[in-house]
């Protein structure tokens, strides 16, 4: 997903383009008729989306985030990717985990209200399904643990902490993390009627040169049986993905689970099963996240691939990666939902393809070629609010003529 900057916060989505070149059944075959997912993620990292900014009182909080809500209704949306465990805190009174600095800029103040309830609660009666957005792994956006709130369970459990390119992360090769990763995002779901679980693109962090994730001692106690470093590590995330499907099966009700990963799979000229492309980045050998095989195995309910390039794009083009994608889930019961880089619409620094407003609703015709692919998900609601260029205004008029049932 999308950071502040370049790469911002470790943000896949908008980073993606510099490291170039250097839910249900029959889901696989496509949507049932009347229904599509149009959905947003409305993304709470560093306060992207929303609250605009920390320290905000409760009844500005909420009258912002009835806003956004209302902005996905007028664009004839039907659902929202709420990220409601930003960097190992939470947006609900979680007994795992700290209430999230993004609410009142202080980690772990109590905000004296409970933002996912009532998220929940007006997306529902706005006719929204309302999805809890989760990152796994990221403990924070600075590299000083003494910055965290006394008692997180980071300053608790030390050797769980990796420090990788200025930033904090859980390590993912030690079984303890998993566990706690999961319990702690099985509460929310636990406690809220959650239209499903999403988890974005980052699972090991995204590769900085010259800099290695010191997960020397996981490897050495836990990988023995591995022929080399990436397969255990890509072994630990499928274990992640796998667990946390099979959790939710447990729930007593039905919970569909996504991800939405970095479109690269792999390059062809590296895997003859990969797509056309020439990505500098690829997910299976860099992010160790074998994301083909979660299709293939049914691990996920749903995949939606940040495809954050235009039509023609030498390196990744659009059409080539929906396509890949199409041909991934068919057969399957993977539903496929392809994420669209709203974002990217209008700034002057984006290729010239961003700057024509039609760019994005071309996608959504091609896109309408493969009878997969079941509705989009755009990025991020405060491009779904402000639409500068007018390229999402252009989808609704080209494509969402009336309303549609995700």
């Amino acid at each position: 997903m999308r950071g502040i900057s370049r790469r911002g916060f470790g943000a896949a989505a908008l980073g993606a383009a510099s490291w170039l070149l250097g839910a249900g059944a029959g889901a696989g075959r496509g949507a049932p008729a009347g229904r599509e997912l149009r959905g947003m993620w409305l993304a709470t990292v560093a306060n992207l989306d929303w609250p605009s900014r920390p320290g905000l009182d409760r009844a500005t909080q909420q009258r912002e985030l009835v806003g956004l809500l209302d902005a996905a209704v007028r664009r004839r949306l039907n659902a929202v990717f709420f990220q409601v465990r930003p960097t190992a805190d939470a947006l609900w009174p979680s007994p795992y985990e700290p209430w999230a600095q993004v609410l009142t800029g202080v980690q772990g103040r109590d905000p004296g209200w409970d933002p996912l309830d009532f998220a929940v609660r007006e997306a529902h009666r706005r006719g929204l399904a309302l999805h809890g957005w989760f990152n796994p792994y990221r403990i924070a956006n600075h590299a000083d643990p003494g910055r965290l709130v006394p008692g997180h369970p980071a300053r608790r459990h030390p050797g769980w902490v990796v420090p990788y390119a200025g930033k904090l992360y859980y390590n993912p090769g030690l079984p303890e993390v998993r566990r706690f990763v999961q319990d702690a995002m099985l509460d929310a779901v636990r406690r809220y009627p959650l239209d499903g679980v999403h988890f974005d693109d980052y699972f090991y962090p995204y590769p900085v040169a010259g800099q290695g994730f010191g997960d020397d001692a996981a490897y050495e106690e836990y990988g023995g049986e591995f022929a080399g470093r990436g397969d255990w590590r890509r072994d630990n995330v499928n274990l992640l993905i796998r667990e946390m499907h099979e959790r939710l099966a447990g729930v007593g009700r039905q919970v569909p689970f996504g991800v939405s990963p970095f479109a690269v799979w792999r390059n062809s000229a590296t895997d003859p099963h990969g797509s056309r492309t020439e990505a500098g980045v690829q997910a299976y050998d860099d992010l160790y996240a074998d994301t083909r095989r979660w299709v293939r195995e049914g691990w996920v309910d749903s995949i939606v691939p940040q495809v954050y390039w235009p039509l023609g794009f030498a390196a990744a083009d659009y059409a080539e990666l929906v396509a890949w994608w199409a041909r991934t889930v068919a057969g399957t019961r993977v539903a496929l939902y392809i994420g669209e880089a709203l974002y990217k619409a209008g700034p002057s620094a984006q290729p010239a393809a961003w700057q024509d407003p039609a760019e994005l609703s071309r996608h959504l015709t091609f896109a309408a070629r493969h009878p997969q692919v079941a509705g989009h998900v755009y990025f991020s609601t405060k491009d779904v609010v402000k639409d500068p260029l007018g390229a999402l205004a252009r989808v609704v008029k080209d494509h969402y003529g009336g309303p549609a049932r995700p």
